[in-house]
């Protein structure tokens, strides 16, 4: 049995934009990570750097331009290696609905819970930046 985690938007942002945002670093830099690289292609690599502890890597699983990004974890914590966490575009209302999910969590373990938890504020945090320009200062990202 596996666990999922799971969270819908609306942002008010073309279906690019939201697509680049959760997949060109240089974005992925202003919302989420440290610093990170990577192209959205399929197969590619991704890193996901946090810290020097947390430098993660994971690989391009689903890429439909506009429309789908996931990224299955390769080298990470231990919770997080089984999982795969992606974003499903659909355009409605002159706006972006996106559908979050981090799917194929081993159990419900206090990481698990606090990782629901933080997609929860990133998410929202991608919102601020696409609607606002908002860029939140990684050290201020908790």
């Amino acid at each position: 049995m596996s666990f999922n985690i799971y969270h819908n938007l609306l942002i008010k942002a073309t279906k690019q934009e939201v697509f680049d945002a959760v997949s060109v670093p240089e974005h992925l830099n202003n919302w989420w990570t440290l610093k990170s690289s990577g192209m959205p292609e399929m197969g590619n690599t991704y890193n996901l750097n946090f810290t020097d502890e947390y430098d993660w890597y994971c690989q391009v699983s689903v890429c439909n331009p506009f429309d789908s990004f996931h990224l299955r974890m390769t080298k990470s914590d231990n919770d997080w290696d089984p999982t795969t966490f992606g974003f499903d575009l659909e355009e409605k209302e002159n706006r972006t609905y996106v559908r979050f999910s981090h799917v194929n969590w081993q159990e419900t373990n206090e990481h698990f819970k606090i990782a629901s938890f933080c997609w929860a504020m990133l998410l929202y945090g991608l919102k601020n930046y696409l609607e606002k320009g908002i860029i939140i200062p990684f050290a201020e990202r908790n």
